[in-house]
């Protein structure tokens, strides 16, 4: 079994919306947040998704379950104080419907809505293959490393990668991590993939979409705005 842990849990404060967390506000007609459920929806491979949601906006979710017709959600649970325990929320959510000890887990950001089928599927073959994947994208920019303020070096851009999402494991194998993490007392891991490294977990990669861009700010949503116009109007393939 496959289950996507979709998070959406975060309040935005980086966006500055003066009304709903970013994962709500509306874009061609739809939040940003069913855009990206609907790409899980849509694979085959994926069996069930668990939405981890804000405590007070888990209503809000139930209802675009409905309306939008995402028939794959089994649960929706709220997050915690901070990503690491929110993450583990879904986790312990998920390992409810699994029935398997090789079954496979894709945590995803709930405002990274440009990922593809292909990318998912692919992260499903590669944990299969492997035992981890991590979603990357090629840094098309040159990455300096800086000392005291000052260019140390330039990083060899062909082997320079942007963490993205989905990150995916074996389910048990995370929450194994995360139950470790708790019980020393960890709480302060970036994100999944830097969590089962620090506990000796190889970490595998699958190139995904170079636009695959996490909405924080006002300049990416109007980035992602600009991106599903184009692909609307069918000026570009999104890639």
């Amino acid at each position: 079994m496959n289950i996507a842990v979709i998070f959406a849990g975060g309040t935005g404060q980086r966006m500055n919306s003066t009304a709903l967390p970013k994962q709500f506000l509306m874009i061609h007609g739809k939040p940003i947040l069913v855009h990206t459920i609907e790409k899980f929806q849509a694979t085959p491979e994926v069996d069930k998704i668990v939405v981890v949601s804000l405590a007070d906006y888990i209503p809000m979710v139930e209802d675009l379950k409905v309306k939008f017709n995402l028939n794959k959600i089994v649960s929706i649970v709220s997050g915690g104080t901070s990503g690491q325990e929110s993450i583990f929320n879904g986790l312990i959510e998920a390992e409810k419907f699994s029935n398997s000890d090789k079954d496979i887990v894709l945590i995803h950001d709930g405002v990274r809505p440009i990922i593809d089928v292909e990318t998912i599927k692919a992260n499903i073959d590669c944990v299969r293959k492997n035992g981890s994947s991590i979603t990357v994208a090629k840094s098309t920019e040159t990455v300096l490393l800086l000392e005291k303020e000052n260019v140390e070096n330039a990083m060899d851009r062909s082997k320079c990668f942007l963490g993205r999402a989905p990150q995916s494991f074996y389910l048990k194998e995370i929450l194994d991590a995360h139950h470790k993490a708790n019980q020393l007392n960890k709480h302060d891991f970036i994100d999944s993939a830097m969590l089962m490294k620090y506990f000796g977990k190889k970490l595998f990669v699958v190139e995904g979409p170079v636009n695959n861009i996490k909405v924080t700010t006002p300049i990416d949503f109007l980035i992602l705005r600009a991106l599903l116009d184009a692909k609307e109007n069918e000026q570009i393939k999104l890639v």
